[in-house]
């Protein structure tokens, strides 16, 4: 048994198709089937069921390509081990962010992270927090930046910052002649929200619930760039976090922002890792430098 096989089954497993499966690995389609048909015959168990439209693992199969997973998992930390050995801020970083976060707040740090880090490659994910948790246990990420909370079984958590949220308004709304928000403002108010699944639509339903105010259950936003179009439409109001308003992004037309008054509702912001990634010692150092914002980003 080679690794380049499970490599191929997995990346078959992966697309259920012979051929993107090969093109991923940068072989033939027949290299890619022999060598699978190879495996199949060297564990004396079928893995894949093959029909001319269709292509499917069979229940052993799925079990192994599991299997398969955590295998070349453990090979690809052994090669993270050794190239870290020699200078841990070398190679490639592999990170994932969800994306009512990642195009705010990546404008603000990868400068000063190509400044510290000028051999270092990063590889960004922009996925909804689920999908970058599964990412993370199954080895295709070394860490993510999430907002808390997230399940942290087996994981090294790092806060970076809190976020605070403001509340973005039409230029005409009763709201926005107030200089700052207060949560009994919302009572009674409907929220435009983003569809399930954002981590942000978990926290905008805290306040709501919290200030007594409900979401409007016939709009549900599929990002963040269309909450905001939906405000300056004049549809509704939303939350929004602070770096979502903040250069470099522009300001747009028909919306404006409030801040809560007193202590304002926050998202926490944190990076997180496998607990037994090889590359620990350095995702603790890259974290320290991610906290690195300037002060006033954080304030409105």
């Amino acid at each position: 048994m080679n690794l380049r096989a499970l490599q191929y089954f997995v990346k078959l497993a992966d697309l259920r198709h012979f051929s993107k499966a090969a093109d991923a690995c940068f072989v033939s389609q027949p290299t890619l089937s022999t060598q699978i048909k190879k495996l199949e015959e060297e564990l004396g168990v079928q893995l894949v069921e093959r029909a001319p439209k269709m292509i499917m693992l069979t229940p052993v199969g799925e079990e192994i390509a599991d299997r398969a997973r955590l295998v070349l998992n453990d090979i690809e930390q052994i090669r993270a081990v050794a190239r870290r050995s020699s200078n841990p801020a070398e190679g490639v970083l592999r990170l994932g962010l969800f994306p009512t976060l990642a195009p705010y707040f990546l404008p603000h740090v990868v400068p000063s992270i190509r400044e510290r880090y000028p051999k270092l490659r990063l590889q960004l994910a922009e996925e909804k927090t689920e999908v970058i948790l599964h990412m993370l246990r199954r080895g295709q990420l070394d860490a993510g930046i999430l907002a808390l909370p997230v399940s942290g079984e087996g994981m090294e958590i790092e806060i970076l910052f809190e976020e605070p949220f403001v509340l973005a308004l039409p230029g005409g709304h009763p709201l926005a002649r107030r200089g700052k928000i207060s949560m009994q403002h919302l009572e009674g108010a409907e929220l435009l929200l983003l569809e399930e699944g954002h981590c942000l639509r978990d926290h905008a339903l805290e306040v709501c619930a919290l200030a007594d105010a409900h979401e409007r259950v016939d709009f549900h936003a599929t990002s963040m760039e269309t909450l905001r179009q939906m405000v300056a439409a004049d549809v509704g109001i939303t939350l929004m976090p602070l770096l979502a308003v903040k250069p470099p992004i522009a300001a747009t037309p028909n919306v404006v922002v409030r801040r809560f008054a007193g202590k304002a509702p926050t998202r926490t912001i944190a990076m997180v890792w496998r607990s037994s990634s090889a590359l620990s010692g350095f995702l603790r150092e890259f974290a320290e430098s991610l906290k690195a914002l300037p002060p006033e980003l954080l304030e409105l």
